[in-house]
């Protein structure tokens, strides 16, 4: 039996090779992150997955776990540590080797395999590590998952099993190939730029696509987990002004970027125009309301108020739920409302049947993207942009807070908005007319203008967007007035990019 983990061990010591360490805040809201070495090491990792197996028992769910794992210089590693543990709960353990994300989802269900446990740190810098999870497909873990999880791994509530085996899927990409695959092509070679970020998708998403009908442009699509150039990450700034870069170059339709293990896609259109994700949602939205009548979408509290307020979604009789942020919750959200899609701002969407399986997957998103433009001859992507209402809109903005304190700061300036709009205080010049506090907290005001504060669910980070359907200068003032009141907390520091 492995010994209860601590919180900190020093590196290159006995203890360090002989104990398990696990930095209790790695356990986030719907998955798991730590800085590898520093906030856990591989008995740390070990102990995680005699915690998972030991939380599959206690469920009731068939002991059987795809594993895969993402291109970075200690991923196997720690993949294979986290094997040991579930191997010693008792759990037969298919282990599809390096993939994507949503290729590990897509395993559930192509090898009828209940449970996943996918190593990756996403878009995360590297010296991250952290497992993506799920006991029932294609859910994937959430609050009360993760604090059962986090309980029993911290407290060493190990239930040890017997017949736990392994055993290596040899070829598997080659399934999910056909599985995306499988369908007409394109009625013409769409021109795309493909960029990775030599990240994990560069392994795959350009066959892909090409055998789609597209004509792939790769960018830093060779295999580097040193990232040389950027994090393979949509939303960073650097990586879609790279993008943009190469579709002005080569006159492409279209750019798609894909973050680190393949589960979003980010859009910069045939003008070198960088959409956020959340209006690329909209420009999704509005396509397949047409082809499914009364289609309900869901979105998170991140994304645009277009969803609610396009007059063309609204002619579809389109329905839109905003939701909280995160992989897991919007997922949830509609897989509970059978909605069509999920839409989120970071880029991860959720296409349900008859598209996809109502997991997030890049690849996915980007055939819809191709799709759309395919349906629409004549019209480039730099068209079906401008046809949407105007708004002005901030990228994700994401101020240091440690992980320690981030939530009650956020509750502070929850508490602090509630006591604005009770007492009539004009915020960014005009009246409060909503507080949506579903996931932190979205101030409205009148003319429709609306900032964002909530907690980042896997970095020691602060979340804020804005977004006016007034003016740039509206958006900012609504930035102001947002940070503001966010430097009432001493505890938050600098941005990582602002407008």
């Amino acid at each position: 039996m492995l010994p209860v983990p601590v919180a900190d061990l020093k590196p290159n010591t006995y203890a360090y090779e002989s104990s398990p360490l696990v930095k209790p805040t790695g356990f986030r809201e719907y998955d798991a992150r730590w800085l590898f070495e520093k906030e856990i090491n591989l008995m740390g990792i070990q102990a995680l997955g005699l915690g998972i197996a030991t939380l599959m028992h206690e469920r009731q769910v068939r002991p059987e776990i795809v594993v895969g794992h993402d291109f970075r210089g200690y991923s196997s590693s720690i993949k294979m540590a986290l094997v040991a543990g579930l191997m010693a709960g008792g759990v037969k353990v298919h282990d599809i080797g390096l993939a994507l994300s949503p290729m590990a989802y897509f395993a559930q269900f192509a090898l009828d395999v209940p449970a996943v446990a996918m190593v990756t740190a996403s878009h995360n810098d590297n010296g991250w590590t952290g497992v993506k999870m799920g006991i029932d497909r294609p859910l994937t873990f959430g609050p009360d998952e993760m604090g059962r999880l986090k309980e029993i791994v911290l407290n060493g509530l190990y239930q040890e099993g017997k017949g736990g085996t392994y055993r290596f899927v040899e070829n598997f990409p080659d399934r999910y190939f056909e599985d995306l695959t499988n369908r007409e092509k394109l009625s013409r070679p769409i021109r795309v730029v493909a960029a990775c970020g030599n990240g994990t998708a560069g392994a795959f998403a350009p066959r892909i696509l090409e055998a789609l009908g597209a004509e792939v442009i790769p960018l830093d699509c060779e295999l580097d987990h040193t990232f040389p150039r950027y994090n393979p990450n949509p939303e960073d700034m650097k990586m879609l002004h790279a993008l943009r870069d190469k579709v002005l170059e080569t006159g492409a339709e279209v750019g798609l970027g894909f973050d680190g293990d393949g589960d979003r896609c980010g859009v910069v259109d045939n003008e070198g125009e960088e959409i956020f994700a959340d209006k690329v949602g909209v420009m999704l939205a509005r396509d397949l309301s047409a082809l499914h009548k009364g289609a309900r979408f869901v979105v998170d509290v991140k994304s645009t108020g277009l969803f609610a307020t396009d007059p063309e979604l609204l002619a579809n009789g389109a329905e839109t739920d905003y939701w909280k942020t995160g992989h897991s919750y919007i997922k949830r959200r509609v897989n509970e409302l059978d909605a069509l899609v999920g839409f989120e701002k970071s880029g991860h969407y959720f296409f349900n049947a008859p598209i996809g399986r109502g997991y997030d997957d890049g690849l996915v998103s980007a055939i819809a993207i191709l799709d759309m433009l395919d349906r629409n001859p004549g019209k480039t992507m730099a068209d079906l942009r401008r046809a949407l209402p105007k708004t002005w809109g901030s990228p994700t903005m994401s101020p240091h807070c440690p992980d320690e304190i981030k939530y009650e700061v956020v509750d502070r300036v929850v508490a602090r908005a509630r006591d604005m709009s009770d007492k009539g205080e004009s915020f960014s010049g005009q009246r409060i007319t909503d507080l949506v506090t579903v996931n932190g907290v979205r101030i409205v005001t009148e003319d429709g203008t609306w900032g964002l504060v909530r907690a980042s669910s896997n970095k020691p980070e602060l979340v804020v967007v804005v977004e006016s359907p007034v003016s740039e200068a509206r958006m900012r003032e609504m930035f102001k007035a947002v940070d503001t009141l966010l430097r009432e907390n001493d505890e938050v520091g600098d941005y990582n990019q602002t407008i």
